[in-house]
């Protein structure tokens, strides 16, 4: 297994709800913190119907383990921010049997 180099750094972010002062709910990204990250772009792979193709690549972000439960720990449902990038956690593993690092299997999505 090769050295993991964590030279990104990137916000992760929790989606938060809250009044919209109507009666209504609004629903918007808040900041969990910084983490120093390696970001690896997996294979590309193309998708979609005779006349309209769509590329997709995955991203594997890793992180320093954090143990389950706490806010540190990123999880499915969350998203990373880079900048004007974000990649939305899918699933969440250990990389190591010491869990000294986590692998996020993400996805680069459109910021809104």
């Amino acid at each position: 297994m090769k050295p993991v180099q964590l030279s990104r750094r990137l916000v992760l972010e929790e989606m938060a709800e809250g009044s919209d002062g109507a009666g209504g709910i609004v629903q918007s990204w808040q900041a969990l913190g910084m983490v120093w990250a390696e970001v690896t772009a997996g294979a590309g792979r193309d998708f979609g119907a005779e006349e309209v193709v769509l590329a997709r690549v995955g991203y594997r972000i890793t992180v320093r383990g954090a143990e389950i439960g706490t806010p540190r720990r990123p999880r499915a449902g969350q998203r990373f921010r880079d900048g004007a990038r974000v990649f939305a956690i899918l699933a969440v593993a250990e990389r190591d049997a010491a869990a000294q690092y986590l692998t996020c299997f993400c996805r680069e999505e459109e910021p809104r």
